[in-house]
């Protein structure tokens, strides 16, 4: 996080994209409030309970938050650093809650996989997109549908990961490209 903290104020960007079911360890989410001061873009996926609020002028107005609930539960982990050829992707058995970061011994993992980590970035960005199933929080504390917002294009990223699963375990290549949109969904 520090890193991505450093790049945001050298004027050479930062990126955070967090995935988890829950967020509520106070050293974390001032971190992260932190970073999103200092210009850190910061994506993340919360499928529970979230006791960072997003979009606070001066204070979150760089992080985003989103809850994808659909026919399948959200449980994976994941904690993305920075993009392209540096970007670090680690996965992990902890959730950013107390109970799990101070009492409780939990295992996080780089993928050092070029292909593996690719894939793992292909697929936070089809849940970041998704506008069938996800509801993004705004600063008021509301969580509002992102139910295709003015868009043509369904994205509903729990059936695309499926069907991606689908055809590689019946050996077959999924293409590799990224659904479209007919607009830029911010960081």
């Amino acid at each position: 996080m520090e890193a991505e903290r450093q790049k945001a104020l050298n004027g050479t960007g930062g990126q955070i994209i967090i995935k988890c079911n829950s967020l509520t360890d106070k050293e974390i989410i001032e971190k992260l409030v932190e970073a999103s001061q200092d210009g850190v873009h910061i994506s993340m996926i919360v499928r529970g309970i979230c006791c960072l609020i997003p979009g606070i002028p001066a204070l979150t107005e760089n992080i985003r938050i989103v809850s994808i609930v659909g026919r399948f539960l959200e449980h994976s982990r994941i904690y993305c650093f920075g993009s392209g050829e540096e970007q670090q992707i680690y996965i992990s058995s902890a959730d950013l809650m107390i109970r799990n970061t101070q009492r409780r011994v939990e295992i996080s993992c780089p993928i050092l996989d070029t292909d593996l980590r690719e894939r793992v970035s292909q697929m936070l960005e089809t849940m970041l997109m998704d506008n069938t199933q996800s509801w993004e929080q705004f600063p008021d504390g509301r969580y509002v549908s992102r139910y295709q917002q003015g868009n043509d294009l369904v994205i509903n990223s729990q059936e695309i990961l499926t069907e991606k699963a689908r055809l590689s375990a019946l050996g077959e290549v999924p293409e590799k490209r990224k659904p479209k949109t007919k607009r830029r969904i911010p960081f």
